[in-house]
């Protein structure tokens, strides 16, 4: 009762073989398409046809490289010959050093891969300890350690893993880390305006309970939907956040909110509310992974980036108001 990935699936072991056994048969599909591309542009550039393929899911075989091209985390890598041994060989800072090697044993303790030292949480420890002397600023914080962890299960490679965490918390994901973690509270605050603007009755909802938004989404972003939701989700998800960007994350948020509004609007009370969210984003609906992809682009409707920024600029600034 393993998956690919080396998680154990004791639960939803039987429900996650019967979509697999479905599934196999688009990923065969999608790998011969994607092998066909490949060849004949060995240098992934974008495209609409690579949105496309992106969209309906790149093969494992090819995630790492897709990831690493569409982020401009090879070209990151391959400008930095050395970097990354560089920043393993230097003295590492005590607490650092303290603080990640407390979460290493509390990171996927049901994958069998991460069980030991002797196993991926030593890759894991230099991943991470690699990106906290390289972005002092941010050193280390919880959710890092599961982020990086489906990087090494994907990439089954350190200097790769830290470069595509780059990409993430410094490109793709600006602030979500930082101390005062003012890009995951403009965002958490995002999605609730976007919730009202497409769900009117369930942002009323939400707002006779203020700070809710924070309550039920901070891990959703914090964690890209790691431990949220499941891994063959998580990581076509993945696919799309790093050849589009952030914007998946909230097309993701409102699909979940969107597609059970009704059990949400049944709620009368604020532990009903945090009950129904745990609800959410379990069952048949997010483990079908191939189908709900296409509903996040489907519907939440149209959903632009100039949306987006516009409802972030106006979100920050009033956060920081509000804390001066």
């Amino acid at each position: 009762r393993i998956d690919p990935y080396g998680f154990e699936r004791p639960h939803d072991y039987e429900s996650y073989k019967e979509m697999m056994n479905e599934y196999v048969a688009v990923l065969n599909r999608r790998s011969l398409r994607w092998s066909r591309l490949l060849q004949e542009s060995p240098h992934v550039e974008k495209s609409l046809t690579v949105k496309r393929y992106v969209r309906k899911g790149v093969p494992n075989e090819h995630r790492a490289r897709i990831w690493m091209a569409a982020s401009g985390a090879q070209e990151r890598l391959e400008s930095s010959p050395g970097y990354y041994r560089s920043l393993l060989a230097a003295e590492h800072r005590a607490p650092l050093r303290d603080a990640i090697r407390a979460d290493l044993h509390r990171t996927f303790p049901d994958n069998i891969l991460f069980r030991s030292e002797a196993s991926l949480q030593s890759s894991l420890f230099n991943v991470l300890v690699a990106y906290g002397h390289h972005n002092k600023a941010v050193g280390y914080c919880q959710g890092m350690n599961f982020i990086a962890g489906y990087l090494i299960i994907i990439t089954k490679d350190e200097e790769k893993s830290f470069w595509l965490m780059e990409a993430l918390l410094a490109r793709l994901l600006p602030d979500y880390y930082s101390p005062a973690m003012l890009g995951l509270k403009t965002d958490v605050e995002v999605l609730s305006q976007l919730v009202r603007m497409k769900s009117p009755a369930v942002g009323q909802l939400m707002a006779q309970y203020p700070g809710i938004w924070t309550l039920v989404a901070s891990r959703w972003f914090i964690c890209l939907y790691v431990d949220v939701l499941p891994i063959e989700t998580v990581l076509r998800i993945w696919d799309c956040l790093f050849y589009e960007g952030s914007k998946v994350l909230f097309r993701v948020a409102l699909t979940l909110v969107l597609h059970h509004q009704q059990e949400i609007l049944r709620a009368r009370c604020l532990p009903d509310l945090c009950q129904c969210f745990r609800h959410i984003t379990g069952g048949a609906f997010s483990l079908d992974c191939h189908s709900f992809m296409q509903k996040i682009f489907s519907e939440p409707g149209s959903l632009s980036m100039t949306t987006v920024d516009k409802l972030r600029d106006r979100c920050r600034k009033q956060i920081q108001e509000d804390e001066s």
